[in-house]
């Protein structure tokens, strides 16, 4: 599952795509430079930096945050099997200002 977040205004993608993570019950990694973020379903205080993951872990994760932090888009992609086990309604409730791309 692949949804683009685009909004005018610094930080404003951004914003919006941590708060559609934050009411879906999906945590956020760490932001770092260049690299993704990772995303995991549940409450999590602490995930770590792209780069300070193994790649264990990175495949562990239930997807990640990628694209322009300041200026947009920001795309959040969610494995499927991730979806499909922890909001298998996530596809009908998607933010007005957000695009899905399967």
């Amino acid at each position: 599952m692949r949804i683009v977040f685009e909004k005018i205004g610094d930080f404003e993608a951004k914003r919006l795509a941590y708060a559609w993570c934050e009411a879906n019950g999906i945590s956020v990694g760490q932001t770092s430079a260049m690299d993704p973020s990772g995303l995991l379903f549940g409450a999590y205080d602490w995930i770590a930096k792209w780069r300070n993951l193994t790649s264990v872990e990175r495949e562990a994760l239930d997807g990640q945050m990628t694209g322009d932090l300041r200026h947009g888009p920001v795309v959040v992609y969610l494995k499927d099997a991730a979806v499909k086990l922890h909001l298998p309604a996530l596809m009908n409730d998607l933010p007005p200002a957000a695009q899905h791309v399967a």
